[in-house]
């Protein structure tokens, strides 16, 4: 996981390869809201603006590997990122590494603790993690326009308990 942390590539590309057909994104949320200060801050935003904020959970098969958060400020979406507010269920790596104008800040890597606002996004209720995630983010700026990419990545499920019969 650690390699995958640490890559400046593609993660939807990563995890395609990785998943073989098994990759899918699932639109948890979207809506037009004021992001946390921790984004406004990296984006440029005032404490009043709004911005679309989108959160899926990538998967391979029916694991979810990587809970993600970005945070379009509205500029981004009236102009070359118009299309960004449509994407329903497609990923958005996709469209930012075919975007010959687009540029990624060097990322940022937490350690998201268990109860963390970010914790609590990630995990579904019923998964019943337990211990600290690893997430990146990164500022990526389309034609000179920012947008912020938040990516947990989420541990393996446990296994099913294995037991021998003695005989």
């Amino acid at each position: 996981m650690a390699l995958w942390l640490f890559d400046s590539e593609s993660l939807t590309k990563r995890l395609k390869q990785a998943c073989g057909g098994g990759f899918r994104v699932r639109l948890l949320k979207q809506q037009y809201e004021r992001p946390l200060l921790c984004e406004r801050l990296p984006l440029g935003m005032d404490e009043r603006s709004l911005a679309l904020v989108r959160q899926v959970h990538l998967y391979c098969g029916d694991v979810i590997k990587v809970y993600a958060r970005t945070v379009m400020p509205l500029a981004l979406l009236q102009g070359h990122g118009r299309g960004l507010a449509n994407l329903g269920g497609r990923p958005l790596g996709e469209l930012l590494f075919r975007d010959k104008s687009m540029r990624r800040s060097p990322m940022e890597i937490a350690r998201i603790e268990v109860g963390e606002l970010f914790h609590r996004w990630a995990v579904p209720e019923q998964a019943g993690f337990d211990q600290p995630l690893w997430g990146r983010r990164s500022v990526f700026r389309l034609a000179g326009l920012p947008l912020l990419v938040n990516e947990i990545f989420l541990p393996p499920p446990p296994r099913a308990a294995c037991f021998r019969i003695k005989a």
